[in-house]
């Protein structure tokens, strides 16, 4: 196999992020001539123990001791530190070409409201350049929370910079665990905010059916109904109704919460499963329908790009717009949140500011990240 088309001049980023499905960790590579653009991607498996472990402490109800925490903070830098050093292997890449690494590390709290509001990212970043030998920004999301914003979604500015026209209303869907949308209005401000779950509530009811870590081409949700009781329940959640910003995770949209939702209802798995992808789909267009209703495009990124039964029925929620991957405009939707890390270490070397405030609600920009010397 040929190797990445490399630029002559010039240094390379490398970026890396589990999101809230903990299905991978996703690695890429990524230069800056000027534009960015991806050279090399790939996702490496997160260890079956290690994910399980997230997934247990990410719900909004498990306990971990201090000795827990410290453990599974290494675990997770371990993990990334190999991602990184797999995908320079794989890429055939001088390690001296790497100018730096940003790594969003796994989230496993995000409460940026309330009287002590944080963000907990973890995968030891110190680890990570330790074993790459490569100086690596991590801790992107906390002085948002700092500035009073919500840290979250921090991807728009290389939405907007990739995706943006001048020609019409587009908005950009991030479908990862959770869901969030970019606004790209023709003119104006770009906003964006998280609209709620996306993969997270199916994958993790997929993984207790079946025993399978997400639905592939939504197979299991398509040999159910989604039942309308349930899907009321699950609208009537108060979280939905908060304006932006706004932005949220697994320790809020988890099992027990479902649960709840469900009880007093005699439903199938699968009947279950048709209904938390209708409620995906419902949530995402009753947001763009608030939020931007002359959106002509919607662009979708994220793992749920390749749930084919997600996205038809994306399609019959939002019937006048056009639903496409990002794929179909040159950005690859399974690395662009690794290409946003990437971009946002460049930021921070260079003492620029990587957030919107118009997008997080943080009092201004701010420079972010820590910085941790190769």
């Amino acid at each position: 196999m040929a190797g990445p088309s490399l630029p002559v001049d010039g240094p390379l980023f490398l970026g890396l992020i589990s999101g809230t499905s903990v299905d991978g960790i996703d690695a890429a590579l990524v230069a800056f001539d000027p534009a960015p653009r991806l050279i090399f991607g790939r996702t490496y498996p997160m260890p079956a123990a290690l994910a399980a472990e997230v997934l247990r402490v990410s719900q909004a109800d498990a306990r971990l001791s201090l000795d827990d925490m410290g453990a599974l903070d290494t675990r997770l830098g371990q993990a990334f530190a190999e991602a990184a050093n797999h995908l320079i292997e794989a890429a055939g890449v001088p390690r001296a070409r790497i100018h730096a690494i940003g790594s969003h590390g796994q989230t496993l709290r995000h409460r940026p409201s309330g009287d002590a509001p944080f963000t907990m990212q973890y995968g030891d970043a110190s680890l990570i350049a330790e074993r790459t030998k490569i100086t690596t920004v991590a801790d992107f999301r906390r002085r948002d929370v700092a500035a009073g914003g919500q840290g979250a979604p921090l991807l728009p500015v290389l939405h907007a910079a990739l995706l943006r026209t001048t020609d019409e209303d587009r908005a950009v869907l991030n479908l990862g665990g959770i869901a969030n949308l970019t606004l790209l209005p023709a003119h104006g401000s770009v906003r964006g905010f998280d609209t709620g779950p996306a993969n997270g509530l199916m994958d993790a009811w997929c993984l207790r059916h079946r025993g399978e870590r997400f639905d592939r081409d939504g197979a299991f949700a398509s040999e159910g109904q989604a039942d309308a009781s349930l899907l009321d329940r699950l609208l009537d959640e108060p979280w939905l109704s908060l304006p932006p910003p706004k932005s949220t995770g697994r320790d809020q949209f988890h099992l027990d919460w479902l649960q709840e939702k469900m009880q007093g209802l005699a439903l199938t798995p699968a009947d279950v499963q048709a209904t938390l992808l209708a409620y995906t789909a419902r949530t995402v267009a009753d947001a763009l329908r608030r939020t931007q209703p002359d959106c002509r495009r919607v662009l979708a990124c994220g793992g749920g790009v390749h749930n084919r039964a997600l996205m038809a029925q994306l399609r019959r929620e939002l019937p006048a717009q056009v639903i496409a991957s990002t794929a179909d405009y040159g950005v690859d939707p399974d690395f662009l949140e690794a290409m946003a890390f990437a971009w946002l270490a460049r930021e921070t070397l260079a003492g620029r500011p990587g957030n919107l405030p118009e997008v997080t609600g943080a009092a201004g920009l701010r420079i972010l990240g820590a910085i941790h010397p190769g």
